[in-house]
């Protein structure tokens, strides 16, 4: 099982198109119908088919487009999230799931139709060559970089290229006024699947993954590592919002917090084939206390860290019910440079649950069950979610647990007001990391007195800063609850601002203020003293 290449991806299929084929007639065929459809097995029947269309209709038809509505219609009869992935999407997933890919190591926003940079990866070919925030590359060799019909991926392709090679920017510093050229030479840039760690306190480290790729766990625990040189006695995971990736990058992380000999979960193929994975010796981070926060959003590679704690009685699940995916996806080559991800087995928890829901609806169905939970009440009251006696499981301590849809947290989290999320999405869109860029670009001099720490300490957004978002909002047509949000707002602001002048981690950490999840840790950590043990405590003293 560990020697190949296993996927847990939660893929939203869009409906495929189904091909309605007729044959009827005195068909100009060298074959008859009878030996077409007796002779032949099915896959030589597909084969023929695309065949005479090719060289026998009446019209040119692009076959490969034929072909590839064809594999995806035929997918969409067997569960969501096994998936077609077409020759040009094939680097683009593979370099995403690798973890880094070949380019200059920038990050850039296409701003009033110009490449503009909001920071350069620390020690990468850009930073190397003194690239500094704010400037505009406006030209790559002989290529032009700037307009309003340039999209992002174009502009990525241009800067991407083979390891060592050379490329010539013509580059505009607007704070200098003026314009010159750099000779950057590419090397492997990395995709960032930890994208946020710092301490949330004296001895809580934080610890955001946002996916499972081949470079996550070396992330984490490189991550895991400075928090532990930091302080950190205790761990907050934050799985939201992550959708998956890699069975065998979960399988690690989980094994960091499990004992020799714990089981992981195992899967189970159509022939009933068992496999179980269970944790060994290396474990750096047993017997600590562990919380995973997780949400609607969290699926697969999520879901299995989560329920190999909650069902060992490890740690503390905290935040609303996950998405419910508990299949384990195969890649295969097609022979031309595409591939599917097949499902190959289902996976269950130590105790022996599915968390897959239902699809045998189909798609449609299976997915506005994941809208429902919005309007069922489930994201605001954990007593809104429906759960299934038969469903029933035990974990060794007694803990009741549930299968089917997803890990029900330990600790519920309701959802924010509506007016709140709208600030959240907002947020998640990037429109006010847009709006931040636009206003360091009038002037980053006035910020050149703050260091990570007096930033952190010393900041605050000013109500200039907050009416002037509320006037570029305006004018973008975004509608908020300003005024009933301004802390929040505000906050947003500033953490914006130390993402771009700062890095990542100062982003998140600012941002931990107003996190009601955290704040749940924070509570489950360091619960408050009942009065009547304050009493006993004093008579104590």
């Amino acid at each position: 099982m560990k020697n190949t290449a296993r996927y847990i991806w939660p893929t939203v299929i869009a409906s495929a198109l189904g091909i309605g084929i007729f044959l009827g007639g005195k068909l100009n065929f060298n074959d008859s119908p009878e030996k077409l459809f007796t002779t032949n097995s099915k896959k030589d029947k597909l084969n023929r088919l695309i065949d005479y269309i090719d060289y026998e209709y009446v019209d040119d038809i692009d076959t490969d487009s034929i072909v590839d509505v064809t594999v995806n219609n035929i997918l969409e009869k067997l569960d969501p999230h096994s998936v077609y992935i077409p020759e040009r999407e094939m680097s683009r997933i593979s370099e995403n799931m690798k973890g880094d890919f070949v380019g200059i190591g920038i990050n850039f926003y296409p701003y009033r139709d110009t490449i503009s940079v909001i920071r350069t990866i620390d020690k990468g070919p850009s930073f190397k060559k003194g690239i500094l925030p704010g400037d505009r590359i406006l030209m790559a060799d002989a290529d032009t970089l700037y307009g309003k019909r340039m999209g992002s991926e174009s502009i990525v392709n241009k800067l991407k290229g083979k390891k060592g090679s050379s490329v010539k920017l013509q580059v505009y510093r607007k704070q200098e006024d003026r314009l010159f050229t750099v000779n950057v030479t590419r090397d492997v840039v990395p995709i960032k699947s930890v994208s946020a760690y710092y301490m949330l306190n004296e001895d809580m480290g934080y610890i955001k993954v946002n996916r499972f790729a081949e470079s996550t766990y070396k992330e984490f625990k490189q991550a895991l590592q400075e928090l532990r040189r930091n302080g950190a006695q205790k761990l907050t995971l934050d799985l939201r919002d992550n959708p998956g990736g890699y069975l065998g990058i979960a399988e690690q992380m989980a094994d960091e917090f499990l004992k020799d000999g714990k089981l992981i979960l195992f899967t189970k193929n159509k022939k009933g084939k068992i496999d179980n994975v269970y944790a060994t010796a290396k474990g750096s981070f047993e017997d600590q206390p562990i919380y995973v926060l997780i949400n609607e959003r969290s699926a697969s590679a999520s879901e299995i860290i989560a329920g190999a704690l909650q069902d060992n009685d490890i740690g503390t699940i905290i935040g609303r019910r996950s998405f419910g995916k508990g299949l384990v996806q195969r890649e295969m080559e097609l022979g031309d440079g595409s591939a599917v991800r097949l499902t190959v087995s289902r996976y269950y928890t130590p105790t022996g649950r599915s968390i897959q829901k239902s699809y045998k609806n189909g798609h449609k169905d299976y997915y506005q069950k994941f809208t429902d939970r919005y309007h069922n009440g489930e994201l605001i009251s954990v007593d809104s979610i429906k759960v299934a006696d038969s469903l029933k499981f035990t974990t060794p301590k007694g803990k009741i647990v549930y299968g089917g849809g997803g890990i029900i947290p330990d600790a519920f989290v309701p959802i924010g007001r509506n007016e709140e999320e709208v600030i959240n999405v907002r947020e998640g869109q990037g429109i006010f990391s847009y709006f931040i860029f636009g206003h360091l670009d009038e002037d980053r001099a006035r910020y050149q007195e703050y260091n990570k720490e007096t930033f952190l300490s010393d900041f605050r957004t000013d109500d200039i800063l907050f009416e002037q978002f509320i006037d570029f909002c305006l004018r973008q047509g975004y509608q908020m609850d300003y005024y009933g949000f301004e802390n929040k707002i505000k906050m947003y602001l500033k953490a914006s601002l130390a993402e771009q002048l700062f890095d990542a981690n100062l982003y998140a950490k600012i941002k931990s203020d107003g996190d009601a999840m955290l704040q749940k840790v924070l509570e489950l950590d360091n619960p408050p003293v009942s009065q009547q043990e304050a009493e006993a405590i004093e008579s104590e003293n």
